[in-house]
């Protein structure tokens, strides 16, 4: 059971590997001519904090997700990858 838990946790840190190199690659190809089609995408989420103030402490909340191709497809590949591993 411990061996399939172990796994969960190394196919998370996978798909979180690709999004960022993903995201990385959309971003740094942003202003090529023939590869800007990677850094197409959609951003949502909360754009302004939650605050909440109890006096003692404030805690501000805010969570915004911007994906593109590039990400998705890092996403493919850390899957791919993962199931060759």
């Amino acid at each position: 059971m411990a061996t399939r838990e172990k796994n969960i946790w190394i196919l998370i840190l996978f798909i979180l590997s690709g999004l960022v190199i993903g995201g990385l690659i959309g971003e740094l190809t942003k202003n090529v001519n023939y590869l800007n089609w990677l850094s197409y995408g959609q951003q949502f989420g909360l754009t302004e904090p939650v605050q909440l103030d109890l006096n003692i402490i404030q805690i501000s909340f805010k969570l915004l997700i911007h994906i593109n191709i590039a990400s998705i497809i890092g996403v493919l590949i850390a899957v791919f990858v993962y199931r060759k591993v």
